[in-house]
């Protein structure tokens, strides 16, 4: 099935991963398990410091406690089966595999685009509308829009779902890539994929696009609140609050529309690869990074869970 195009079904592929790269196969490895165990542990450390500290008890730390917890399984969807392949002789992955894999990826994917988005808006509430902040921010309000970005994220990708197990597969077989991915398995079917092409633009406009615009305009609002603050020390101070998030969108949303916007060419597969390795395994071990190197609120939390240790341990 490796071979040339013939009407056998497709029953498994198989991934290349970084076989391009034989030489470098353990160091890859090693540096790949190495950001796997950082990603994991630095989110779930984050995860941890927000739910012990009650002083982060606030909706913005609510939505980066529920972004954490997504790049643990967006990073989950990928990296241990790109992992253990390094030592597969033949890396292979059912049919039914990769549709599912494609599919648990893809939801958490568009649902981080969904969760950046609302988090944009909580920090337009919270520096254009600080007074009622925390009236506009309530729990059952932020609780609502956690709920509201997995169920769009999972019924984004279903649809993509439904419409790829429509698709006919009958060789050649081999992925080029280290997961199951949409373009890669689009170039790989023997069907018309025109409609699958559309669909997989039309997703990506629509949710990043229309979350980045959600982004700019609440971000437009802030700019325009920063820039009226007399103090240079109060403009620095709210803008600081904004520059983590900055940074996680334009990596996370440079990087996945580079992959989705743009349409699926053989020659094209190798640039989408490294971009793929930035936003599967690279971001999600940066964000907690990000959030937490120039967060003041956040180093006196470690702080004051330091100093709570070191008592417990005296006693």
């Amino acid at each position: 099935m490796a071979g040339g195009r013939n009407n056998t079904a497709v029953i498994k592929f198989i991934l290349s991963g970084f076989s391009d790269f034989p030489k470098f196969k353990f160091i890859l490895f090693t540096v790949f398990l190495g950001m796997y165990i950082l990603t994991m542990a630095w989110n779930l450390g984050l995860m941890t410091l927000i739910k012990m500290d009650s002083h982060l008890h606030t909706p913005m730390y609510f939505f980066l406690n529920k972004l954490a917890f997504l790049d643990i399984c967006y990073v989950s969807s990928t990296a241990p089966k790109m992992l253990s392949d390094f030592f597969q002789e033949q890396k292979s992955i059912s049919f039914m595999g990769c549709a599912m894999q494609y599919f648990f990826f893809s939801s958490l994917g568009l649902t981080e685009c969904c969760l950046l988005a609302a988090m944009a808006y909580d920090r337009y509430a919270a520096i254009c509308r600080p007074l009622l902040y925390t009236a506009i921010m309530s729990p059952t309000l932020c609780l609502q829009m956690v709920v509201g970005v997995y169920a769009t994220g999972i019924f984004g990708s279903l649809i993509q779902l439904c419409a790829l197990l429509q698709l006919d597969f009958c060789g050649p077989n081999v992925i080029n890539h280290f997961f199951c991915d949409l373009p890669q398995l689009l170039i790989l079917s023997c069907s018309d994929t025109f409609f699958l092409q559309v669909m997989k633009f039309v997703i990506a406009v629509i949710f990043g696009v229309a979350s980045l615009l959600v982004i700019m305009i609440s971000y437009s609002y802030i700019i325009a609140t920063i820039l009226k603050i007399s103090s240079v020390e109060g403009r620095y101070k709210a803008f600081n609050t904004c520059t983590s998030h900055l940074t996680a969108v334009t990596f996370f949303f440079g990087s996945g529309l580079f992959v989705y916007m743009h349409p699926s060419y053989d020659n094209s597969l190798g640039y989408d690869k490294m971009a793929s390795v930035f936003y599967t395994v690279v971001i999600p071990m940066l964000n907690p990074l990000i959030y937490c190197l120039r967060n003041k609120e956040i180093k006196e939390a470690l702080k004051r869970c330091e100093k709570k240790r070191v008592f417990s341990h005296c006693h």
